[in-house]
């Protein structure tokens, strides 16, 4: 059943698609998107602890140690998780787990590297990531992207509808029965509306 307000994924699906039609801009998207998630909360991983917490530290093979600190990469990857698991329990949950596989990867990487080898690691990547998806758009797409419209939608949507694309595209999953012909119409009807506004731009 679709759900209504912040939480209406049907809503949600259909913006961020919309400026994600191309199928190779949204392999960019697909190849990209995980990667600035995770180098962000890679970044974050040196904020300070949230209340003072404790690390926890985790024992590795080879007398090695993984400390994760509960600070504000933390508290995004637990923000994205629940926002998605409120969306759809069911391909939330996956995108949930992803987030904080995450979390842990950025951690070690953050361990390993120390602050002055991971900014530097960290913009590279988002360079990298943030320049093949605005070529995505601007060469394939041939739309801007849609966090120049809704930075805050585009930015929170992005990972869980790559998932979601994915997952619709190889396993055929949808969130409740009609979903996807829900949402192909509404992407299709704003295109549409886009295109106009472009044409009378134009003319």
């Amino acid at each position: 059943m679709a759900k209504t307000g912040l939480f209406n994924l049907e809503r949600h699906f259909a913006f961020y698609g919309a400026y994600h039609s191309n199928p190779i801009n949204i392999a960019i998207h697909t190849l990209f998107v995980w990667p600035i998630f995770l180098t962000a909360i890679l970044i974050l991983y040196f904020t300070p602890s949230l209340f003072n917490l404790p690390p926890i530290e985790v024992s590795l093979p080879g007398n090695s140690n993984l400390v994760l600190i509960l600070n504000l990469g933390f508290l995004g990857t637990l923000f994205y998780a629940v926002f998605y698991v409120s969306l759809d329990a069911r391909a939330g949950s996956l995108a949930a787990l992803l987030c904080f596989v995450c979390w842990v990867v950025s951690s070690y990487l953050a361990n390993l590297m120390g602050f002055s080898l991971a900014w530097k690691v960290v913009l590279a990547a988002q360079l990298v990531c943030w320049t093949g998806q605005f070529i995505g758009h601007g060469v394939f797409e041939k739309r801007a992207p849609a966090l120049l419209d809704n930075l805050s939608q585009a930015l929170l949507m992005a990972p869980f509808f790559v998932l979601l694309e994915a997952l619709q595209t190889f396993f055929g999953y949808e969130p409740y029965p009609g979903f996807h012909v829900a949402v192909q119409a509404e992407v299709e009807a704003e295109i549409n509306e886009w295109k106009d506004k472009k044409q009378k731009l134009v003319s």
